[in-house]
């Protein structure tokens, strides 16, 4: 009787995910809010438009940069750290088998069986300090395009979110049913995201739509409505 492989399935990017919701979400949320702020004091779809493209462009600008700067920061936070534990293990190499020996424990490893395993260890520098990058530290080594990547996905993902509340100023005269029409593809949208949000990072998938549906609706509608008293 044949057995079949066990196979396990995990979700490996999430740092591709996280940048997605970084920049769809502000990129679904600020346009809404804008539209909604000028439509409730002019009623020219061409200056909401202008206005609104003018914010995508700034916009996905500042998102992508932000994580660029980010994921850089991250990068040379990992590739000192890297350096002092290069340091440290020549330096003072009983304190740093005595961390080691610690970070095994506290996975449930003896002292007695931990021992070999840091002496062992002490004799490859690079898996020694690997090691106590991933246990000590919580760091993992970050991907080498990571900064490039992360920029270009958040400012795409935001321009992409930030085209759905204004295609309606793009494509009706009225200002009125433009916001009517907007607000509604964008509030769907915003559940939809949501949703798939959820599902992809194992939260409750209908919590997550509720919860953006929310935050827009509320941001759009505190725009709308302080422009409207303003002018």
């Amino acid at each position: 009787m044949s057995r079949s492989g066990h196979v396990e399935k995990h979700f490996t990017s999430g740092n591709f995910v996280r940048d997605v919701v970084i920049g769809m979400s502000d990129g679904l949320t600020v346009p809404f809010a804008l539209a909604a702020g000028l439509s409730g004091a002019v009623q020219n779809t061409r200056l909401i438009v202008v206005g609104g493209l003018a914010e995508i462009a700034a916009g996905s600008i500042a998102m992508g940069l932000g994580g660029y700067l980010a994921a850089r920061g991250d990068a040379e936070h990992y590739e000192q750290e890297k350096e002092r534990e290069y340091r440290e293990i020549k330096e003072i190499p009983e304190e740093e088998k005595a961390e080691c020996s610690r970070a095994l424990e506290a996975y449930g490893i003896s002292s007695t069986m931990s021992m070999p395993i840091v002496e062992e260890l002490s004799r490859h520098p690079d898996a020694w300090v690997d090691f106590m990058m991933r246990y000590e530290l919580g760091l993992e080594a970050p991907e080498p395009e990571r900064a490039r990547n992360s920029a270009a996905t958040i400012a795409a993902a935001y321009i992409v979110g930030g085209f759905v509340p204004l295609s309606p100023y793009i494509a009706m005269a009225s200002a009125a049913q433009a916001l009517e029409v907007s607000a509604a593809v964008t509030l769907a949208a915003l559940g939809v995201f949501g949703f798939m949000k959820g599902r992809f990072t194992g939260t409750n998938p209908w919590r997550g739509a509720g919860q953006t549906m929310v935050i827009g609706g509320l941001a759009a509608a505190a725009a709308f409505w302080l422009a409207k008293i303003i002018a």
